[in-house]
């Protein structure tokens, strides 16, 4: 028998990382970047500190994992929208959905990636700079998207893409603001409707 053989390095860990990181995202969305504490998130996740650290980093790097895992589940109907066939579709599509995910039953009102930090000071900095990154980038994506609109024809030669882009988005933040507010999706669906009524004909 080999005495010397060596015990396993580390123990497994006692916790589902995928279902903490599902917590934690409640947690961010509901209370913010710099109103969830580290014992708010822990106790919401079920773990030690230590566990936290050990699995995630530290707070700021559990946020950027939490808004992902956002952008893959509650927001993912986002990247969905672009792949529908039409400009019109990909508006409609993206402005039901934000409708839908900020009213939605037994998740915090509004938006994560909207609401995260929009009042944070010098602590919540990386988490801001995070969150305007993520805007950005789903600014850009759609301003690609309508610019394809465009050169085939789906929208007029005159269009200009990165403003239809920046109209979709603009409304969509605002529907995530109202339902924050209390606004019902019965309230802000036909907010939506109306913001496509005069969307630009072929």
């Amino acid at each position: 028998m080999d005495t010397n053989r060596k015990a396993p390095i580390g123990r497994p860990r006692g916790f589902d990382v995928d279902e903490a990181l599902e917590r934690a995202v409640v947690v961010f969305w509901e209370r913010g970047y710099e109103g969830a504490s580290l014992t708010d998130l822990t106790d919401a996740m079920g773990i030690t500190r230590t566990s936290m650290y050990a699995a995630f980093g530290n707070k700021e790097e559990l946020f950027r994992k939490a808004l992902e895992r956002y952008t893959e589940g509650p927001a993912a109907y986002g990247a969905r929208a672009l792949e529908e066939p039409t400009s019109e579709a990909v508006a409609t599509a993206l402005l039901n959905g934000s409708v839908r995910a900020a009213t939605r039953p037994g998740f915090p009102a509004g938006c994560l990636g909207v609401q995260g930090s929009l009042a944070a000071g010098d602590p919540g900095r990386a988490a801001r700079d995070a969150l305007i990154d993520w805007r950005n980038v789903g600014w850009s994506r759609l301003d690609e998207r309508f610019q394809r609109a465009v050169d085939e024809g789906d929208l007029p030669p005159h269009a200009d893409a990165g403003v239809l882009a920046r109209y979709v988005m603009t409304v969509a933040n605002g529907i995530a603001v109202q339902a924050a507010s209390g606004a019902t999706r019965e309230q802000l669906q036909p907010v939506a409707d109306a913001a496509l009524r005069n969307w630009p004909p072929v």
